[in-house]
């Protein structure tokens, strides 16, 4: 299996980093929904300061528990 984070650019902010957001993003079509788990995603690897940022990631978290804790075991895994 390849590494989803050996085959996008780090930097390009429209494409996932995680299996568990690619996998998501592959049935969603809703933009704005799609932003969100991109954001949700790149806060669990390097999560930026500020109050806004915290509610909009503890709002994804409770609408997508099961996504959050998938993203967040997965780069557990790769940091091992």
């Amino acid at each position: 299996m390849t590494d989803v984070m050996t085959r996008t650019h780090p930097f390009a902010s429209d494409r996932p980093l995680t299996l568990a957001v690619a996998r998501a993003l592959s049935t969603m079509r809703d933009e704005a929904s799609a932003s969100d788990l991109l954001f949700l995603e790149r806060w669990e690897i390097s999560p930026i300061p500020g109050t806004a940022a915290a509610l909009r990631v503890g709002q994804l978290r409770r609408a997508n528990p099961t996504l959050a804790a998938e993203i967040r075991a997965e780069l557990a895994s790769r940091r091992r």
